[in-house]
């Protein structure tokens, strides 16, 4: 059990910007509180040699501390709260950086720009990204499948959006679930409409200002976004076409 958590809190210090051998040696050092780097060397098997070097990496992210006694070194691991402060740090330097990230990102308009996903997470992504920037939103397609890969995450979505009063506009293949979203348009703040029975399909277009998210549910999970304005725009288009043709009480069964 010691090993499997100690393996956790590994990839925890990883995606927080510590190598495989820097997380080892914080980890032995919190363990085992002052200790020469012979005792964190026969602790995590690393060379003591390659030991020093780590170690001092870890000094200058001001994760371990050192002094010195009778001529040798020892070492100790600093407060584990130390990582959070400095992972948020972090995040707000990004948040303040973000309006200058978004205006290199989006600065050249004469070539579409596009990204791929290929799971929920990253499915997940898109949708908050949308909550960032969306006045109004289009969508196309089967509710059923959003279900199926992020029903735990769709409720909040739905949260975040009637904070945010993101009016939506929904054309859906038939079923339950789109029908519950019909019989609550106003609570939602949504306008939705369903297409006849004789059309099944699968998957989800999403437009927004100048972008298309375009999911696939079934072989493969995947996402595509395409950041475009004039294929945003011929989307767009083909969204109103369909949706001016299917009669507003649509559906009331």
């Amino acid at each position: 059990m010691l090993i499997r958590l100690n393996m956790n809190l590994e990839t925890i210090l990883k995606n927080n910007g510590l190598s495989v051998p820097q997380a080892k040696l914080y980890l032995a050092c919190l363990e085992l509180g002052t200790a020469s780097a012979y005792d964190i060397s026969k602790k995590t098997g690393i060379f003591r040699s390659s030991c020093y070097e780590i170690l001092r990496n870890l000094q200058e992210k001001g994760l371990v501390s050192v002094f010195h006694k009778r001529g040798k070194k020892y070492y100790n691991a600093e407060n584990p709260r130390g990582i959070i402060l400095k992972a948020k740090e972090n995040t707000a330097l990004l948040e303040q950086a973000l309006p200058q990230f978004n205006a290199l990102y989006s600065s050249d308009k004469t070539r579409p720009a596009v990204r791929y996903y290929e799971d929920p997470e990253g499915m997940k992504l898109i949708l908050e990204e949308v909550l960032d920037e969306a006045k109004e939103i289009l969508v196309f397609g089967s509710v059923e499948d959003y279900f199926s890969d992020l029903q735990d995450y769709l409720p909040n979505f739905l949260s975040k959006r009637l904070k945010l009063k993101i009016p939506i506009k929904s054309i859906f293949r038939d079923s339950s679930h789109a029908r519950e979203r019909k019989n609550n348009e106003i609570a939602q703040l949504r306008e939705a409409r369903i297409l006849p029975n004789d059309y099944e399909y699968h998957g989800m277009t999403v437009i927004w200002g100048n972008k298309i998210a375009l999911s696939s549910f079934q072989k493969k999970k995947a996402a595509l976004v395409i950041d475009s304005e004039e294929l945003a725009e011929m989307e767009r288009i083909k969204f109103y076409i369909i949706w001016d043709s299917l009669s507003v009480h649509n559906v009331n069964k």
